[in-house]
């Protein structure tokens, strides 16, 4: 479903590249995390997929669809919900009405669901809203348009703990499986529960790319004692003893994947 190859970018005004011959090729009907340091991409490269930015050099491609070129087959697919937006000053319905018209599988009923899940009436003015509110708002009008692609960056700044819940609980009702979502985010614990698939971008290339089921069959995430740390690839002290990453071993059962051990072995170069 998505291709890049050889990309090039960089911002007006920057002398060093940000992407650099970067390719990458993701499959459909997942939900993919991308994880990163600051300045490493990630909504860059959020932005380059969705067409708001051209590539220097290197194509993108989105079934077949060059993203900047804007092609209303393509727009019609595709959904981004960056993290620092605003509302238009109007009623909910008001805003709905306006854009539903460009999604085809636009749902009424999905829109409903999603709002309660998220504790929002229906009868809104978005302008009154809380930036916490404005994001789940945005995020249950994302996920009702029905699109074949649908890109989060940092959904879960700004919401507090309850919302964070309601919001995996949301994305895991309603995501269609013959879809594709890409969460980029530093909340690591917020949707690790989510993903099937994790990338890791360094600059200008991907330090892991690997399905969940990959990973939890090769590693195992436990705490450890201090004293107990044979075949430990990588930990973190904790109240509750060492938090640890290590090689599964037969006989092992399989864990949850605990992202932020995993991401910060995969930048430390202890994982490939």
């Amino acid at each position: 479903m998505i291709e890049v190859n050889n990309l090039t970018f960089n911002y007006p005004g920057q002398k060093d590249l940000l992407f650099e011959g970067f390719n990458l090729r993701l499959e459909e009907n997942r939900i993919y995390g991308l994880l990163g340091k600051n300045g490493t991409g990630k909504s860059t490269l959020l932005y380059l997929l969705s067409g708001l930015l051209r590539p220097k050099g290197g194509t993108v491609s989105l079934d077949g669809f060059t993203p900047h070129l804007r092609d209303a087959d393509m727009l019609k697919e595709v959904f981004l919900v960056p993290e620092e937006y605003d509302l238009p000053n109007t009623t909910l319905n008001s805003y709905v009405r306006l854009i539903e018209p460009f999604y085809p599988r636009f749902s009424r009923e999905v829109l409903t669901v999603c709002l309660s899940e998220f504790e929002l009436d229906q009868d809104l003015q978005l302008g009154a809203l809380s930036m916490g509110q404005k994001k789940k708002v945005f995020m249950s009008v994302a996920l009702a348009a029905g699109t074949k692609l649908l890109m989060m960056d940092e959904p879960t700044n700004g919401l507090d703990i309850p919302s964070k819940t309601q919001f995996r609980k949301v994305v895991a009702q309603q995501m269609e499986e013959t879809h594709t979502l890409i969460i980029s985010t530093h909340q690591v614990h917020d949707v690790e529960a989510l993903l099937d698939h994790v990338l890791i971008l360094n600059q200008r290339e991907l330090l892991l790319n690997s399905p969940v089921d990959e990973l939890t069959d090769k590693y195992v995430f436990t705490l450890r004692m201090p004293g107990d740390m044979d075949g430990v690839i990588y930990a973190e002290p904790s109240l509750m003893g060492n938090a640890s990453m290590l090689l599964r071993q037969p006989g092992m059962p399989e864990t949850q994947i605990n992202l932020e051990l995993l991401f910060n072995a995969v930048t430390k170069g202890l994982v490939k």
